[in-house]
Formats: structure tokens, C-alpha cells, sequence
């Protein structure tokens, strides 16, 4: 198929943008691309590509945006029940850790998710999917982590395999057993520590492979934070994990500079996430590594901080800057990467270029994905999105609505 008269195609090639690279979009006016058999086969002008392809089936871009669909690198999708009540209560002036130490935030969906049966997590878990695959979202990550004991997390590592096979959406799987502390182990850390490290990951090590045969190895994630895991409790399951064989990512610097970032460039994992609290030092550790920094503006905007991820340091040092939704019951219910953008541009100051190649390029980066997706490159899998409007430049401008017009994931098409 043939997709031409694009207003503005967006390639991005040339892999993930660093520093004050980020934001070239490799823009190819009245462009085209061709695609076959769920591939990219080639990017050019329409007159090119027309000449070139005559006889191929085609589809009119009509004089709108097309570009790489979004990659969510950090979402917490699979859960059951809600947080609603505690919205209020933050209203009412409550910290996130004083709900969390309360018995509430992460352990209030622990314990509906514990109580929810696999059909449960999978009619709660699909809508959410398809929401985010209708806002141009082609692949996602998304992480276990409300269910704190073996049973539950494999029984969310089940449910995603089968959301994944189900598709459209594509699915990059993250164990993250290190969420909170369990309930049953509440003023023992280290004792839930040596669970996560002993017994959670040695399971997952031999589950893995008999229910996921053709999946690489999922992430292990930490959440490095003050009154969750420690920065030593953190390097403990992020280095059991990692002589393991699983890759790593970190939730870090979210409330308090603990040095997780720093941990995650000196483990080489994948991606530090969240990074509001991150120190200079830090900042220079990460950018000096191949790991990814991945903001998650929708989590401040949800807890009505003042405080984001401070990019433009990020990029002054060279790093390599994605950005994600934080999609989860408690702090961003939000399936929409557009909504991302246009926080990312206010409080990130990122411009929309930047923000686009945060979402696409380097958010492909973040799951260890760019040689597959997040651009037009020939050979790479044809997961497009054909926006409503002619400027790439009103995602970041507009926000509140969906600007995507049809979504083609491994070459198929998906009107919205």
C-alpha cells in the first residue's frame, strides 16, 4: 500500500536524538511511504514514490500529517478498580505518601487487584488498551507491580501476554514486583526485599520462558524512592535481576534525590523514569550512558506539582530524553500521548518537534525497541499514524482532544 500526499511525513531516522539534537523530524513535504507485508519499504515524495509504485493499492493521506505512531515507554495499564476516593482526598490536602503509608494509593489496587480473577484483569485492562491505541499509541510498556506477591504478579504477566497476542496494540512487558512494600511484610523492607530477590525473580526466571517462548526477556523495574525501597534495597533486586538475564529500568527521583538515576547508569538499564528530583551529578551520570531519561509530565500534572522533569538540564548535557504517560489508577489516568506532548511543551518547555521525537524515536529508546519502530526508516515495522490536521506543530498546541484520524499498525488500518 501506497499512503501519499501527505502534507508533512515525519520520518525521524537516524535513530535516537540526543542532547540538542532532539527534534529533528525529517520532515519530507507531500511525502509518501510505501508499505508491504507490515513493513516499510520506502519513504519519498508522492511524485517519486507514484512513478515508482504505479500499481500499487494506495491511501490518500489528503493533505494531512503522517508520521511514526507514539511509543509508550512507561504505563502501569493492568490493574482493577479505582482510586477516585483518594483524588479527593488529595483535594483535601493529603500527600501521595501519607495516602501510601495510610494503606492507601499502590496497596489500596493491590488489594483489588489481588481479589480480581484473570478475566477480571483482562475486561478491566482491554478498554484502556484500546484507548491508547486510538490516540496513535502503537506500542506500549506496561508494567505488573499491584499484586506485590508471586502468585498475583505472574497471574498480570498472564494477562498481558494474552492482551499482547490479542493486539492491536503492541506490548513491552515490565515485572515490577518492586512497586511498593506488601502489606504483609509493612515495616520490613528488607525482608520483602530478600522475597522480591529470592523467590520473585528466580520464579519468573523459569516461568518465563514455558508461557512466553517467543518474547524476549521482560524488564525488572525498582521504585527507588523515600518510604519505598532504599537505594541499596534498589541495587540489591536491580543486580539480582540483571545477573538474572532481564534487562533493567527504574523508577527514580520522583519526591526525593536518592541517587536512582545515577544506579541505572552505572547497571547500564534501559531507562530511569520519572527524574523531578534529579541531582546535576546525576543528570551528567545518565547523560554520559546509553540509558534514556523518561519523563512522565502527566504524573506532577496529576498530583498538582509545581515541579517537572527538568529537560532542558537533561538535554544541555547530551542525554537522551523520552516521554511517557505514567498511564495508572492513582496519579495519571490519562491513555492519551498527546496530552504528554502538550504538557511537555508548557512545563517541559520542550518545543513540538522535541516532543514528538521524545514520544517516537527515543520512547523507542526506552524499551530497547528503536531498531524496530519509532520511525519511517525502510525495514522497520510499518506502525503509522495520519493525523487530522496539516502542521505537525499542533500536537503541543492543542490538547483535550484526539488529533488522530486513522492509525495503520504492521501495515493494517484502523480508522478512529
Amino acid at each position: 500500500m501506497l499512503i501519499h500526499s501527505a502534507s508533512q511525513l515525519l520520518t525521524l531516522t537516524g535513530g535516537p536524538q540526543r542532547g540538542k539534537a532532539l527534534g529533528s523530524l525529517g520532515i519530507i513535504p507531500n511525502g509518501a511511504v510505501l508499505i508491504q507485508d507490515g513493513k516499510i519499504i520506502a519513504v519519498g515524495t508522492t511524485p517519486e514514490l507514484i512513478a515508482a509504485y504505479p500499481d500499487v493499492p494506495t491511501l490518500d493521506a489528503g493533505g494531512k500529517v503522517v508520521m511514526p505512531g507514539f511509543v509508550d515507554p512507561h504505563t502501569h495499564a493492568i490493574w482493577a478498580g479505582d482510586r477516585s476516593a483518594e483524588f479527593e482526598m488529595r483535594l483535601q490536602g493529603k500527600t501521595y505518601m501519607e495516602i501510601l503509608n495510610a494503606g492507601g494509593g499502590i496497596i489500596s489496587s493491590v488489594k483489588a487487584t489481588r481479589s480480581a480473577s484473570l478475566d477480571k484483569l483482562l475486561s478491566e485492562t482491554r478498554p484502556r488498551l484500546w484507548s491508547m491505541f486510538t490516540c496513535g499509541t502503537t506500542t506500549a510498556e506496561v508494567k505488573t507491580g499491584y499484586g506485590l506477591h508471586t502468585a498475583t504478579e505472574l497471574r498480570m504477566l498472564q494477562a498481558l501476554l494474552a492482551l499482547d497476542a490479542e493486539g492491536p496494540l503492541e506490548l513491552a512487558i515490565t515485572f515490577l514486583g518492586a512497586h511498593a512494600i506488601a502489606p504483609e511484610y509493612r515495616g520490613d523492607p528488607d525482608g520483602y526485599t530478600d522475597l522480591v530477590c529470592n523467590t520473585m525473580l528466580p520464579v519468573l526466571k523459569d516461568w518465563w520462558p514455558h508461557h512466553a517462548p517467543y518474547h524476549a526477556m521482560p524488564f525488572v523495574d525498582v521504585f527507588c524512592e523515600t518510604g519505598v525501597f532504599s537505594l541499596e534495597q534498589s541495587r540489591r533486586i536491580l543486580t539480582t535481576a540483571h545477573e538474572l538475564g532481564f534487562p533493567l529500568k527504574i523508577h527514580a527521583d520522583e519526591f526525593d534525590n536518592l541517587g536512582g538515576a545515577h544506579l541505572a547508569a552505572e547497571l547500564g538499564a534501559v531507562s530511569a523514569d520519572h527524574l523531578v528530583k534529579t541531582s546535576p551529578g546525576d543528570i551528567l551520570a545518565l547523560a554520559s550512558s546509553e540509558t534514556v531519561a523518561v519523563a512522565l509530565p502527566c504524573t506532577p500534572f496529576g498530583l498538582a506539582e509545581l515541579e517537572y522533569t527538568p529537560a532542558k538540564a537533561i538535554l544541555e548535557a547530551n542525554g537522551i530524553l523520552a516521554l511517557a504517560t505514567d498511564l495508572n489508577p492513582g496519579t495519571a489516568w490519562c491513555e492519551n500521548m498527546q496530552f504528554a506532548i502538550a504538557l511537555a511543551c508548557r512545563y517541559m518547555k520542550l518545543t513540538p518537534a522535541q516532543a514528538i521525537a521524545a514520544a517516537t524515536i527515543n520512547s523507542a529508546a526506552a524499551i530497547a525497541r528503536d531498531e524496530h519502530i519509532g520511525s519511517l526508516d525502510p525495514g522497520k515495522q510499518a506502525d503509522l499514524i495520519i493525523l487530522s490536521v496539516p502542521d505537525y506543530r499542533h500536537l503541543g498546541y492543542r490538547f483535550g482532544s484526539n488529533l488522530v484520524q486513522t492509525v495503520i499498525k504492521k501495515g493494517r488500518v484502523y480508522p478512529v
